[in-house]
C-alpha cells in the first residue's frame, strides 16, 4: 500500500499503487479546485490545469510526467508562472499515478514575487 499525505488538509490516505491522485483526492473529500474551477474543469483529462498540486515529498514515488502534462504546464499561461521555483514538484493530479508514499500540497499559492520569478 502507498500512503498519500495531504499537507494542507492534515489527512493521510492509504491507496493501491498505481492509483490516480485526482480520483483518490476527490473520493476522500480533499478539495483540489478553487473558484470557478469547482464547476468548470476538464474532469481529469489534463486540459485545464486547475487540479495542480505540489508533490512536496516523494517525487520519485509518482509516475513521470507524460508529454501532454509537460506541454500543458509549459504552454499554459498561468501554469507557466506557477511552475517557477517548483519545476520538480508541480504536477497535474489528474495525470499523476501514485506508486509509493508521498506528501501533497493542494491548491498551492503562486510564486508571483518569489526569488526565481524575475530570473
Amino acid at each position: 500500500m502507498a500512503k498519500i499525505t495531504f499537507v494542507n488538509e492534515k489527512k493521510s490516505i492509504d491507496v493501491e499503487p498505481g492509483s490516480n491522485l485526482r480520483k483518490v483526492a476527490l473520493e476522500n473529500g480533499v478539495p483540489l479546485y478553487w473558484g470557478p474551477h469547482k464547476i468548470f474543469n476538464c474532469m481529469g483529462f489534463g486540459h485545464c490545469g486547475s487540479c495542480k498540486v505540489l508533490i512536496t515529498k516523494g517525487q520519485e514515488n509518482v509516475s513521470r510526467p507524460g508529454l501532454w502534462e509537460r506541454f500543458r504546464i509549459l504552454a499554459g499561461p498561468l501554469l507557466f508562472f506557477w511552475r517557477l521555483g517548483n519545476e520538480k514538484k508541480l504536477r497535474l493530479s489528474c495525470q499523476c499515478r501514485v506508486n509509493g508514499d508521498i506528501e501533497v500540497e493542494t491548491t498551492p499559492s503562486g510564486n508571483w514575487h518569489g526569488e526565481r520569478f524575475w530570473g
